[in-house]
């Protein structure tokens, strides 16, 4: 493609000069192994121009196909490409509802770009796959795109459009790639890599068996090495060699796993199984992971708690087992000798690139939407503190100011004299129309939190919509490490399906499993930075324990998140058992 991104192509435009070059680049790449279909350009309209190149490619080249977005009845194409069609039209494509010309209806169909990679995301990519892999006619698609394409700035890490004081920009819209600046994998790019993955694993709990399928087009496994694994509360016990044959391309066949060893503690199990490199290649190490999945084998047995006495009230404040509360608000000040800040309800994140929108869909755009509803200055207002005889109840009404929704929220605490439970209920109030950024709580840890411990998925971020490449142990990080440092700074670093956490000498289970995540600043201050130097530590770690999170999808530029990621307000109980880490 002669024509740049975005430049109109038109017969005229074509001198001999210009037909010439391209005659001399058509000679010496039509036998190349690397060009595997024609372009026409990118965004450039149509028009006898284009009638005019295919018409020349296909007189020197018949062997390749030719491709051009912007040919919506392909008439000059032999490929029907989209950029950013839904799932559910593309799912009408792969079962050849999507109308059209007849010429159109009997071609293969293509993404050129889908999920748009700005920011945190994208979402869904999973999705599509498997819409990719139902269907003969949909060959597939590439995620707009491979780089964040920002500027090293001493400033601000990287600068991007209005750093520079220009007057006409698009802000950060070149960051929306897989890699960072400085070429690190971005989260966007883990999740992409677990979601191709060339070998399909899966398990079947009744029988112990394993099905592997090789998703190579060409090559077998006989480069690959395959290992199980056995957990108990996330801890490997035990581990060898799964032997699995050398599968054609295509080929599945059914591996038994061995008997699972005994389990004297009564924990959670599970298996996991890996793919690696069997040797040293060109492009990655030996044990380079290339394909794994999990499979669970027993549940994870809840945590009873007895209770014990009740609340007491003293001078100025109530004292439930190891905790202590405000005596006037009902508000939680220690656990323990460890000191506890402002924990409530929160439903507020910082806008990621996706939850913002494109501009051509603002009725879609949930950023501004929230922001305009008022999420992000949430009113909480104190109905009620009752002591009971076994529970400290706190009942609050949560809400925008001047608006007709609210969620009534009621804290329940409860102890057998070591251990603390909260138990949160939620109840949605007035005509809720959009959905909730997150729902859980927030709370402040002050003084030195250096890290955190936790049995989860990791190692990095997911959320509803981005897990696949979240894998079920026992994890560690600094609380530094466990930010994401995108370019325009947004939420970002939250660890899905936690059982437990560790952090500043608490532990903190839940139930159901929750999202966790940690950070020396607040939602609001990552809200309002523009640049990760932005970003000031604090005297306080600020932790989200979220019983839900709204999905991201890539609605940058593409769809936005499924409705089933979609977190929409709805009565809502989960619980929280707190206890002080000890030696």
């Amino acid at each position: 493609a002669l024509a740049g991104r975005d430049t109109p192509v038109a017969a005229a435009r074509w001198t001999p000069a210009l037909l010439a070059r391209a005659a001399r680049m058509v000679e010496r790449d039509k036998n190349h192994p690397s060009v595997v279909i024609w372009s026409l350009g990118n965004e450039a309209g149509t028009g006898r121009g284009l009638t005019a190149m295919a018409e020349w490619i296909r007189g020197r080249d018949g062997s390749r196909l030719i491709h051009y977005e912007g040919d919506i009845d392909c008439r000059d194409t032999d490929v029907y490409s989209r950029m950013y069609a839904d799932h559910a039209e593309v799912d009408r494509i792969g079962r050849g509802l999507d109308g059209g010309t007849h010429r159109r209806r009997g071609l293969p169909f293509i993404l050129c770009e889908y999920g748009h990679a700005m920011g945190n995301g994208p979402g869904g990519i999973a999705d599509y796959q498997h819409l990719f892999e139902s269907y003969d006619r949909i060959q597939g698609g590439f995620i707009w795109e491979w780089i964040d394409h920002g500027i090293k700035d001493e400033r601000f890490g990287f600068a991007y459009g209005g750093d520079f004081g220009e007057e006409l920009h698009d802000g950060n819209f070149v960051c929306d790639g897989l890699l960072f600046p400085d070429r690190t994998p971005s989260p966007g790019l883990v999740e992409y890599k677990k979601v191709i993955e060339p070998v399909r694993i899966v398990g079947d709990r009744a029988d112990g068996t394993v099905r592997v399928t090789n998703a190579y087009d060409f090559a077998d496994l006989s480069a690959l090495t395959f290992e199980w694994s056995y957990q108990v509360d996330g801890e490997t016990v035990e581990s060898g060699v799964l032997p699995v044959p050398e599968l054609a391309p295509g080929e599945s066949a059914d591996v038994k796993l061995p008997d699972p060893p005994a389990d004297p503690r009564g924990g959670e199990t599970q298996w996991t199984v890996r793919a690696t490199l069997a040797a040293d290649t060109a492009w990655g190490p030996r044990d380079h992971l290339v394909a794994w999945a999990q499979f669970p084998l027993s549940p994870r047995p809840l945590t009873v708690v007895a209770r014990s006495d009740g609340p007491v009230l003293g001078k100025g404040q109530i004292t439930l087992g190891p905790a202590a509360f405000d005596a006037r608000t009902g508000a939680l000040r220690s656990i323990g000798g460890i000191d506890v800040r402002g924990l409530r309800l929160d439903v507020w994140r910082a806008p990621t690139d996706n939850d913002n929108g494109a501009a051509w869909q603002p009725d879609l755009r949930y950023g501004p939407l929230w922001r305009e509803l008022g999420l992000h200055r949430m009113q909480h207002r104190l109905n009620s503190v009752e002591l009971g005889d076994d529970a400290l109840t706190v009942r609050t009404r949560v809400a925008p100011a001047a608006r007709e929704v609210a969620l009534r929220t009621v804290y329940r605490w409860t102890s057998d004299g070591t251990r603390l439970r909260l138990t949160v209920s939620v109840a949605p109030e007035g005509d809720w129309r959009l959905p909730l950024p997150r729902l859980g709580i927030r709370l402040g840890l002050a003084g030195s939190v250096d890290g955190a411990r936790w049995f989860g998925g990791g190692p990095g971020e997911a959320y509803p919509d981005t897990t696949s490449a979240s894998m079920v142990g026992r994890w560690e990080s600094t609380i530094d490490a466990l930010q994401t440092p995108y370019v325009r700074p947004q939420e970002n670093g939250a660890r899905a399906d936690v059982r437990w956490v560790e952090i500043g000498g608490l532990r903190v289970e839940g139930e159901p499993e929750f999202w966790f995540t940690a950070r020396r600043w607040t939602s609001e201050q990552l809200d309002a930075a523009e640049h990760p130097t932005d970003l000031k530590a604090g005297d306080t770690v600020w932790v989200n324990l979220d019983h839900g999170q709204q999905g991201i999808g890539s609605q940058s530029c593409g769809p936005g998140a499924l409705p089933q990621y979609q977190l929409r307000p709805a009565p809502a109980e989960f619980t929280f058992l707190f206890s002080e880490i000890h030696g």
